[in-house]
């Protein structure tokens, strides 16, 4: 699926940060799961980007942490986790800095049952954060995450932050996200 028309708005920014301008570009692929035997082959180029495509076999497996790090190393972003650490999306809490209000670009680590959960910040509503990354309904998409389910906030370093990387308000359209397994 593509990033929907509600947030076409993101590939308009000209300072859009790196990592956002990366998850703009792969929104424009057709990033689902397939189910059954087969792999999505963007999936496992991303495992490939990632460094982990020795142990990651199948978009069966939860693949937040997988784009997120292709994301992180696509931007020029460090990711100093092991291997093992790419998989996890609780890794992310050790990712850039840690922020109390997130911004555009930022990085967000989430609970759910089972382990946790990782994108990046597009905006919020008064409940709820607009997420973008994978393995959310089997695809890349933006969803939005309840505001109370947040482990916490990453921002990447930068030499420079962009000016577009502030607080946006969206509207609650879309239904919320209960787990991104």
């Amino acid at each position: 699926m593509r990033i929907s028309n509600d947030y076409a708005w993101l590939g308009t920014i000209p300072d859009l940060p790196l990592m956002m301008k990366e998850a703009v570009r792969i929104g424009k692929l057709n990033t689902n799961e397939i189910a059954g035997p087969k792999s999505n082959t963007e999936i496992l180029k991303f495992a490939a980007t990632a460094g982990v495509s020795n142990i990651y076999k199948s978009d069966e497996t939860a693949w937040c942490a997988v784009v997120m790090t292709a994301i992180c190393i696509t931007a020029k972003q460090e990711v100093l986790f092991t291997s093992y650490d790419r998989l996890r999306a609780k890794s992310f809490l050790n990712f850039g800095i840690a922020v109390k209000e997130p911004v555009l670009g930022d990085v967000l680590v989430f609970t759910r049952t089972g382990g946790g959960h990782v994108g990046m910040y597009v905006g919020e509503d008064k409940d709820c954060y607009h997420v973008v990354g994978g393995n959310q309904s089997n695809q890349f998409n933006v969803t939005r995450i309840a505001k109370n389910r947040l482990s916490g906030a990453r921002r990447p370093r930068y030499n420079v932050m962009p000016k577009s990387a502030k607080k946006y308000i969206l509207q609650p359209t879309g239904k919320v996200s209960l787990n991104e397994a």
